[in-house]
């Protein structure tokens, strides 16, 4: 805290003697007017701004009321506030109000904006004598200020010189003398670590030290209590000011409990009986709901009993309202209630009672029905039965006996498959029934004959099953659609009748319709509703009779003899056909549910994976069998169900994985005992291309061998060309016509055949790669190297594999629907795959010649005798080069292959030259060159096959420029 009359914190240097003099403010001094700091203790949310002190902060919200955490700058803060130039003297001496924080006062629009120009005649009256008193004030200082400045130099340059006299190293702000080099400066104990024979001297020194040190200690203290002094005005200003807040603050706390005292009687005198009535009127109005709600609980007590007597009169329809009535009210208006907590559940067991004496004679002629046996005559048990049970239900608008028929169905279906395993096992003496007890396991334990006899027997019984469904289903039909028709008709004379009754007959209908309202009560025949149809029948007949004078009384007789008469109430149109609906919905669902527990038979037998196993002749006999089914059972309900053929084509998946991995395996193994030699053909694969190139791709049928059975030959012939290929290839061609012939049998699953058949394509290429270019034969078989002749015979074996690359996938676009020639893709990708692995092994060969030249012509040099050494092993390699692969790749292949080592030999050749300095200029070496390729391309085109390839030797020499 400073004094308003605090110095700034940097001096100025003037005068001539370098003192540094502290400002003064010239002006004399004077109250400043009051000024406060920012808003430290804000105004109350909920009252207005006041200025006196009488006027205190509003607390008559006591939710509201302002504390002192409400402040938002604390008394530090506000004290040491930044914005500020230096600070208020006056802080604690402020009025507290609205003048307390500093605000910006806008300018008065009253008075008139002064500018420099309205003192212009002033200041050029004043300029002489302001000129020459400014001379004067230059010329001839004042005594006083004189002695202030001189005063104000001697004390601080005195203050300075002694501060000077303290050591630097204390006033470092980082100084601590836990510090080791801070402390042996501040305290030299070198002085007292010599000898003994100076410790009168040590003595003195530490002494000396001692006081040093504490005459450094008075000098700072000094010039503390220096600066105390000059800001003692400062702390007195603020003390004083202290006790005058305090003071102003216990006037403000006397003021706000008069506020207090006031806003309590206030609010005693003028709110509490307001409130008091307005509570007494809800009080009323939740008895008047009380004493309602009782009521309501009252009637709803009488329901049981009043079920009971609808029931001991057949008021079936009556009594069911009367309960979905009553479970409404429980959940809307008497939820929670304790008393009738186990009311619902009592009603709901009432409800199911009715509902249980109303089904279940319609459900015993439906179990009666299903379960006798399926070959037994007639189709349909006890017609007329039938017939009175549906009009009874519909009578009863009981629309739900579909649902029960179909359970009963469902139960029934179940039956059938035990009873076909039960009746196929009494004739296979190999199965125990005491031993082996479950269904699934009796199957199991059939072989497949046995089996897809039981699975033949399976499909016939149901059927069976579905034709009698069908047949009852049709009787029920036919008795809702004449219900349907009956109640057509008796709305054709509801329509014919007038539009409203003659203006004379109107109280005779509001007798009949009083009546009508009545009816719940004085209803004498078995249903409610009949008396609301009988009223309603006696409007329309009175309508249809008010032009005929005295038919009054006619009527009113017809009335009172038909009162006890029993009308027949049906369903509405849309709910008869509704049940039509679900009629065929229900065939519909006995088809699915055949097709469902045929499914189980199939999977009971696929579980221990023995479908899996079946030959593909097996497998497509199962598939037509599941097929011709399907389509019997689509002719009977007229609705394609999928769940048979989706289990058949998860079975045909799965053949199609077992098939696929044995031949992927037998294919790894083969490749991992291949030592890549060629293989000889036996006549049967021939035959097989022979097939194949006749257009027939499928698996020619297996002969006997006999005497004039033809050798095996060393080439495979495909179209006059000749194939020198391992064995592996020859059993890959038969594995992939393997693939073809199950697709033949089986055309449903040719999509995932040919993904699988193409990953087996790959994965024959990506295997022969890592054996033969990867090396990986060396490990695997024990070869002892890689030879020209491997490669040859691979790259041989690759051409043909992309030689019925589209024989194959024309096979297969025959087979694939035209939505999934997508698939067909897959062989593009394994034709490129295959073309670049032949492009490798070509590289391959070129890359071995290369590294020969490159050894061979670095040691080349231009010299007698001719041909040199290096050509002569050059041509050496060349040759055996061309005897490992001529008999196996053929002509075109060989002089491509043999261009593109020419053209490396000459590469490095060339090199070579340029490294000797030898150029085509006529001379010695030049013409020993000459030599050396003469004899190169003499033995190169002495070769089979090369006779007439263009070398092109000249290309060894650099160009001359």
């Amino acid at each position: 805290m400073a004094s308003s009359h605090s110095s700034s914190p940097g001096g100025r240097r003037g005068g001539r003697d370098g003192i540094y003099h502290k400002e003064r403010d010239p002006s004399p001094r004077r109250c400043r007017p009051l000024r406060s700091l920012p808003d430290v203790c804000p105004a109350e949310p909920t009252g207005e701004r006041r200025g006196g002190l009488c006027d205190g902060p509003s607390v008559v919200a006591e939710h509201d009321r302002w504390t002192v955490f409400s402040s938002r700058v604390n008394l530090p803060a506000a004290l040491n506030d930044p914005r500020l130039a230096k600070r208020e003297s006056d802080f604690f001496t402020k009025t507290w109000g609205l003048d307390f924080a500093e605000t910006e006062v806008m300018p008065s629009f009253c008075l008139p904006n002064i500018t420099r120009e309205h003192f212009g005649p002033y200041l050029q009256e004043t300029a002489q004598r302001e000129r020459i008193h400014e001379r004067c004030k230059t010329i001839c200082p004042s005594k006083d200020a004189v002695d202030a400045v001189s005063s104000i130099s001697s004390n601080h340059e005195k203050s300075r010189a002694d501060l000077e006299q303290v050591p630097k190293i204390f006033m470092k702000p980082d100084f601590a003398l836990d510090d080791p080099p801070t402390f042996s400066a501040v305290l030299p104990w070198s002085h007292f670590s010599s000898a003994g024979g100076r410790a009168s001297r040590d003595a003195s020194s530490s002494k000396l030290l001692q006081e040093k040190l504490s005459h450094y200690l008075d000098v700072v203290e000094v010039s503390i209590a220096r600066q105390i002094s000059l800001r003692s005005e400062a702390f007195f200003h603020a003390m004083s000011s202290q006790h005058e807040l305090q003071d102003r603050l216990q006037e403000t706390q006397r003021a706000v409990a008069v506020l207090r005292g006031r806003t309590a009687a206030i609010d005693r005198v003028m709110c509490q009986g307001p409130l008091r009535a307005v509570r007494t009127a809800l009080t009323r109005n939740n008895c008047v709901k009380l004493h309602n709600k009782l009521k309501l609980m009252a009637a709803v007590h009488q329901t049981q009993p009043t079920v009971q007597l609808l029931l001991s009169t057949s008021e079936f329809v009556g009594a069911l309202e009367l309960i979905t009535t009553t479970k409404e009210v429980l959940q809307q208006e008497l939820q929670g209630v304790h008393s009738f907590r186990h009311l619902g559940s009592q009603l709901c067991e009432l409800e199911k009672l009715i509902d249980k004496m109303m089904v279940e004679d319609f459900s015993m002629y439906a179990r009666s029905d299903l379960d006798r046996c399926l070959r037994d005559e007639p189709q349909v048990l006890e017609k007329e039965r039938l017939e009175s049970l549906v009009f009874g239900l519909l009578r009863q608008r009981k629309l739900d006996f579909v649902d029960i028929y179909s359970d009963e169905m469902i139960a029934a279906a179940k039956g059938v498959v035990a009873q076909c395993v039960a009746e196929s096992v009494l004739h296979i003496e190999d199965i125990d029934t005491e031993v082996v007890t479950k269904l699934a396991d009796q199957m199991r334990v059939m072989t497949f004959p046995q089996w897809f006899q039981l699975l033949k027997n399976v499909f016939d019984s149901f059927l069976l099953f579905l034709q009698r469904i069908k047949a009852t289903l049709s009787v029920i039909r036919n008795v809702v659609l004449e219900v349907l028709a009956s109640n057509q008709n008796l709305q054709l004379p509801e329509e014919e009748a007038g539009p409203g009754p003659p203006p004379d007959l109107s109280p005779s209908l509001s007798v009949l319709q009083g009546k009508a309202e009545l009816a719940y009560l004085t209803h004498e025949g078995l249903f409610i509703s009949d008396a609301l149809s009988e009223a309603q029948q006696q409007q329309v007949a009175l309508q249809s009779q008010g032009a005929c004078p005295g038919a009054g009384p006619k009527i009113q007789n017809q009335t009172e003899a038909d009162a006890h008469s029993v009308s027949n109430p049906t369903p509405s149109e849309p709910d008869l056909q509704r049940v039509v609906r679900s009629l065929q919905d229900l065939l519909h669902a006995a088809s699915d549910v055949s097709h469902d527990r045929c499914v189980k038979v199939l999977t009971g037998r696929a579980k221990d994976g023995s479908l899996e196993r079946l030959s593909s002749s097996e497998f497509v006999s199962l598939s037509r069998a599941v097929e011709a089914f399907a389509g019997r059972t689509e002719e009977l309900s007229g609705r394609r169900s999928v769940s048979l053929r989706g289990a058949l084509q998860s079975q045909a998946n799965r053949f199609v994985h077992r098939f696929h991995d044995e031949r992927k395996t037998k294919l790894s193994l083969l490749l991992d005992n291949e030592r890549w030699k060629q293989a000889e053909v036996p006549a049967e694969f021939q035959e097989l291309v022979d097939c194949i190139a006749g257009g027939r791709i499928s698996l020619p049928e297996r002969k006997v061998p006999g005497p004039d059975e033809r050798k095996p030959a060393e080439f495979l012939l495909i179209n006059g060309q000749k194939y020198a290929v391992i064995g592996t290839v020859l059993l890959l061609i038969r594995i992939f016509l393997e693939y073809c012939q199950c697709v033949n049998d089986i055309p449903s699953i040719a999509t995932d055949m040919l993904t699988r058949l193409s990953d087996l394509l790959k994965h024959f290429n990506s295997r022969s790669c890592q054996l033969v270019l990867g090396a990986g034969a060396l490990q695997v078989v024990g070869l002892k190297t890689i030879t020209t002749k491997n490669l040859a015979l691979a790259s041989r074996c690759l051409q043909l594999v992309v030689h019925y690359v589209p024989v194959i996938r024309a096979h297969f676009e025959s087979k694939l629907q035209p939505k999934q020639f997508s698939a067909l893709r897959h062989f593009d990708h394994i034709t490129k795959d295959y073309n670049d692995h032949i492009a490798e092994i070509s590289a391959k060969l070129v890359a071995i010649m290369d590294g020969l030249f490159e050894k061979v012509l670095s040691k080349y040099e231009v010299k007698a005798p001719m041909p040199s050494s290096c050509f002569r092993n050059v041509c050496r390699q060349m040759t055996k080069m061309h005897e490992a692969i001529s008999e196996l790749l053929p002509e075109e292949q060989t002089q491509m292959l043999f261009l593109r080592i020419n053209a490396g030999f000459k590469m490095h050749l060339k090199r070579q030259l340029a490294r000797l300095g030898v150029v085509n200029d006529g001379g010695p070496q030049h013409g020993l060159v000459v030599v050396d390729v003469a004899f190169y391309t003499e033995n190169l085109q002495a070769l089979r096959s090369l006779e007439q390839l263009d070398l092109n030797m000249v290309e060894i020499w650099e160009q001359k420029r």
